[in-house]
């Protein structure tokens, strides 16, 4: 929230940040005197941004929710309930709740009809790819929490350099304005964007994908599909504000101690930190001798010691070409990835793991180490059966 409020003044509220071109094609950017109710709405709907997140953020989302319900659709909910319409409405000045789950969850994923170009650059500063305060947040959060370095940037720097500005001109003769504007930086911030995307790159890689917190994720899943009322969360506001990590880590406490209860097994390895171990980790050299080395020993593994001793994940995240705007002088623009090396060749984040039960993993490395080749040369695509392809798909 307060990073929203910041870069609202930045971008919309300093006027002599904003040019003629933008404010000819935005014409609220004129109307001062909206200025603090706008203000107002883009810090609720950041603040409100994740009401929708379940237990343990997004550790389940994917597997535990009904189809075609995500925590965007929850937080929606939530913010336009009866309750949160009140309070929006005893603001002052009062604040319509739709408008804010709107900004709130971005063009992508409202289910509230369209955006205009005011609205969009509104949800931009929460959502954006390149500048969403939302990402600002949630890097340098998790690595101050996690005590590791990876999550920090000059967000100071970062806010104060950004603007509203037109697309970059076209590599054409002729530029064409006809777009609507989006967010951009002046030219001396690139570098403090540059370090916001590479933090982003190494959360992912060294905190987010470590195989330890990947594991435990795998595990939370075994035990809500076992622990919730038929394996899913409800996707009904109630419902979705009833559970939260209390309920669940009570719930867990409760399996973990009772050898009879479905959810028994994935408790116990979650309590008393006795997770599956990593067996393989992918090796770029192995795809030489495999088309798709983890689902290989994935395969090998659950024939050598059983589906129920197996778990497979493979992640990934973000790379390709983050291309936004930038100013540099005489006003002139050009694409980010036409001036910065780092944001043209971003990579992306993965990790892929094979996962075996305590017992069982000194017995496979072994076997693994001995017989590397022929397993991993033992294995195509075409193995797999038409419901194991639907479920790697769904997995990857």
């Amino acid at each position: 929230m307060e990073f929203a409020g910041q870069a609202f003044d930045v971008l919309i509220a300093r006027q002599e940040n904003v040019s003629e071109e933008v404010r000819d094609v935005v014409p609220e950017l004129s109307a001062h005197n909206n200025f603090p109710y706008w203000r107002t709405v883009v810090r609720m709907a950041a603040l409100c941004h994740d009401l929708g997140h379940l237990p343990f953020s997004h550790a389940a989302e994917h597997e535990i929710l009904p189809e075609d319900v995500s925590h965007e659709t929850l937080s929606e909910q939530v913010i336009t309930s009866p309750e949160m319409r009140e309070l929006f409405a005893n603001m002052v000045p009062p604040v319509d709740a739709a408008v804010v789950a709107k900004l709130a969850v971005g063009a992508e994923k409202a289910s509230q009809g369209r955006f205009s170009v005011w609205e969009s650059l509104l949800s931009e500063i929460i959502t954006g790819d390149a500048f969403g305060v939302d990402r600002m947040d949630y890097l340098l959060r998790d690595s101050h929490h996690a005590g590791v370095a990876y999550g920090r940037f000059d967000h100071h720097r970062l806010i104060q350099t950004l603007r509203l500005m037109m697309p970059a001109a076209s590599p054409g003769p002729d530029e064409d304005d006809s777009q609507a504007p989006v967010i951009g930086i002046e030219r001396g911030g690139l570098e403090a964007s540059e370090s916001l995307a590479l933090a982003r790159y190494f959360m992912f890689s060294q905190v987010y994908f470590h195989p330890i917190r990947v594991v435990y994720d795998i595990h939370l899943v075994d035990f809500l599909r076992n622990w919730l009322p038929e394996g899913k969360y409800g996707a009904t506001v109630q419902q979705h504000l009833a559970t939260t990590d209390n309920e669940v880590l009570t719930g867990m406490r409760v399996a973990a101690g009772d050898s009879s209860h479905p959810a028994h097994e994935p408790a116990q390895r979650i309590l008393q930190r006795q997770h599956f171990k990593v067996l393989y980790e992918r090796s770029v050299s192995d795809l030489e001798l495999s088309p798709d080395p983890g689902l290989a020993v994935k395969a090998w593994a659950v024939n050598e010691y059983g589906e129920d001793a197996v778990r497979h994940k493979a992640s990934r995240k973000g790379g390709g070409k983050l291309d936004f705007p930038v100013r540099e002088f005489a006003n002139r623009r050009v694409s980010s990835l036409s001036v910065s090396e780092t944001l043209a060749r971003l990579p992306s984040a993965s990790g892929e793991y094979v996962f075996l039960r305590p017992d069982l993993v000194a017995d496979a490395r072994r076997k693994l180490t001995r017989n590397r080749e022929e397993i991993l040369g033992s294995w195509s695509p075409e193995d797999l059966e038409e419901d194991d392809m639907a479920a790697l798909k769904e997995e990857l």
